[in-house]
């Protein structure tokens, strides 16, 4: 089964690395008014070169090293001692990194959605660098690493079950996001509607597939446990799909594409900590549950507290992995204890940290862009470059 192994892990981090470039583009840049669009590609498609140098230079030492409860060290930088023969379980090591890498490239790309419109191009390869390297990686050696919060850690003999990334890179992702749009304030118009629905559908079918990869993958074998894996991530972006359509025509009398899509992603976002650990039955039950709670999370962060996340990358990611995480206690393949004190340990050092990124890069790059910048569109004034003759 080696070799079987090998081989659907090339597969599976082919298809993460497709979840970003160009799934997670083309969601997210149809979302955006189309004087943005170019600047949103761009943005995703320089976190995915930069998280990629970064990755091999210091992320994959400090998530996987051989270091202690908080961190790996620095004794893998440039991944020095490994080479095309060394192993990690039964894949060769470079090809876990490689798969890890997708990953650290997908969680910072996922921030983008709350600061589109309004951002400074510099701040947003700053920050991502610098959380990259400072907040996802030593929350992944915590985790998968061997950490404070895995098997025999802080919270007790089995640590927090996260079979691919509800606390790893949603809750994170989702965190910061929120952070970060308080902190650089909604945009001067938030009146206009995505500017391409059908990029927006092509874009989620794509981080649809993608996700196979994602948590088919994580269990870094090819075996039934991955079979199953998959086939859960199936059942419950489904489900989440019809109980976030059906939800929406309920209130509004119709449902939209960008509705039910955005249901998908929902649905893939909260089965991710658990599609390890839970069958059909109980992914039909997430997808269900997470369609309406995403959903009304949404309503709840835009229009009771008038934050301007702006693609609503907390209240999908965010909301939709701490509830998947949480499911595992509730299904009974968790304890409880470690699930919820993952969440807040986590939760809370992301809170801290992405507070204190934002405010020692903005000393030294403009955190948002001019007024003028904002009203006439990032593409032709930050990248010089335009995706339609007529701006809208």
């Amino acid at each position: 089964m080696v070799g079987a192994d090998t081989a659907w892990i090339i597969v599976a981090t082919a298809l993460v690395l497709f979840m970003t470039l160009p799934g997670l583009a083309l969601f997210y840049g149809g979302l955006v008014r189309a004087r943005n669009v170019l600047s949103v590609f761009m943005q995703c498609y320089a976190i995915a070169c930069l998280m990629s140098v970064l990755w091999l230079a210091f992320g994959y030492t400090i998530a996987f090293g051989d270091g202690g409860a908080l961190w790996g060290g620095l004794g893998k930088m440039f991944l020095m001692g490994v080479d095309a023969d060394s192993l990690s379980g039964t894949l060769p090591e470079v090809l876990f990194f490689a798969f890890q890498m997708t990953f650290a490239i997908i969680t910072p790309a996922l921030i983008v959605g709350c600061f589109v419109e309004r951002i400074s191009f510099g701040f947003v390869l700053l920050f991502s660098s610098l959380w990259m390297l400072l907040v996802y990686a030593p929350v992944v050696h915590w985790i998968w690493g061997g950490g404070m919060l895995s098997d025999g850690g802080i919270l007790g003999a089995v640590g927090v079950k996260d079979f691919a990334g509800g606390v790893v890179v949603h809750e994170t992702a989702g965190l910061a996001a929120l952070v970060i749009a308080v902190m650089l304030g909604p945009r001067s118009d938030r009146s206009k509607p995505p500017h391409n629905p059908g990029m927006v559908m092509i874009g989620a079918a794509m981080l649809w597939v993608g996700w196979f990869g994602f948590n088919g993958g994580s269990q870094l074998a090819a075996d039934g446990g991955a079979a199953m894996a998959l086939t859960v991530t199936h059942i419950s972006a489904a489900t989440a799909s019809l109980s976030w359509a059906l939800w929406e025509r309920m209130k509004y009398g119709k449902a939209s594409l960008v509705g039910i899509v955005t249901g998908t992603i929902a649905g893939l976002a909260s089965i991710t900590p658990a599609s390890g650990f839970v069958g059909p039955i109980e992914a039909l039950v997430i997808g269900a549950v997470a369609g309406v709670l995403c959903q009304e999370a949404v309503n709840l962060i835009r229009n009771r507290f008038g934050i301007d996340d702006t693609l609503d990358v907390f209240a999908v990611h965010g909301v939709g992995g701490i509830f998947g995480t949480i499911m595992i206690a509730a299904f009974g393949a968790g304890a409880w204890f470690a699930q919820l004190g993952a969440l807040v340990i986590v939760g809370a050092f992301t809170v801290v940290m992405t507070v204190v990124l934002v405010q020692v890069v903005r000393m030294f790059v403009p955190m948002r862009v001019d007024p003028e910048i904002e009203r006439s569109g990032l593409d032709i004034a930050v990248h010089g470059e335009r995706a339609y003759d007529i701006a809208s």
